[in-house]
């Protein structure tokens, strides 16, 4: 398989994902596909919380399978691009393939304090996003193997592993530059 100058960014909700690729691109000069942002847009639209859209969608997978979907179609015309994207790995297997992973009460606090996603994760306490994120994250599994038969949490998946717990989304970034530049140069 031939590798497409590509960076598949998924990883663990609140992990970081649109903070590192906001680097990446400055860094590598590169655009950016946005998955999440496309499902965000989509549950504002239908006055669904990101939680219930979610479950909307195990109901209405033909969604499920648009979104992903326009992820591999997009790569097939385009270089040098972030896809910001939990099955980005899979839906464009020959990117370099990143997950970034974060200790949950980490990443509740993070979600609870990022005020780009009240719109459509609207929490009282950090304990209720925290419940709200591992709830999500159960139904993203089972969807995705209902549909695609993989699991994103299988960290083989991935060309590199990066916890983000304790990392600033700098520090990631430079690690995905130095690993992505080591990747690109291999046969």
């Amino acid at each position: 398989m031939k590798k497409k100058n590509i960076i598949a960014l998924a990883g663990d909700l609140a992990a970081g994902k649109g903070a590192v690729s906001e680097i990446l691109i400055k860094d590598l000069n590169y655009g950016i596909y946005r998955n999440g942002a496309y499902a965000r847009k989509l549950a504002k639209e239908m006055g669904l919380d990101i939680t219930s859209f979610n479950a909307f969608l195990a109901e209405h997978p033909e969604i499920d399978l648009q979104i992903e979907k326009s992820a591999s179609e997009y790569a097939k015309d385009h270089d040098n691009f972030i896809i910001d994207a939990r099955l980005g790995w899979y839906a464009v297997p020959e990117s370099f393939k990143v997950y970034l992973r974060v200790d949950i009460d980490v990443a509740a606090h993070r979600a609870f304090n990022d005020h780009d996603r009240k719109s459509t994760e609207n929490f009282a306490t950090v304990e209720e996003q925290k419940a709200d994120m591992i709830r999500r994250f159960n139904m993203e599994n089972e969807r995705y193997w209902k549909l695609y038969k993989v699991h994103k949490e299988d960290m083989s998946n991935y060309d590199l592993v990066i916890d983000t717990t304790k990392k600033t989304p700098q520090e990631v970034a430079e690690i995905i530059e130095t690993e992505y530049a080591k990747w690109q140069k291999e046969e």
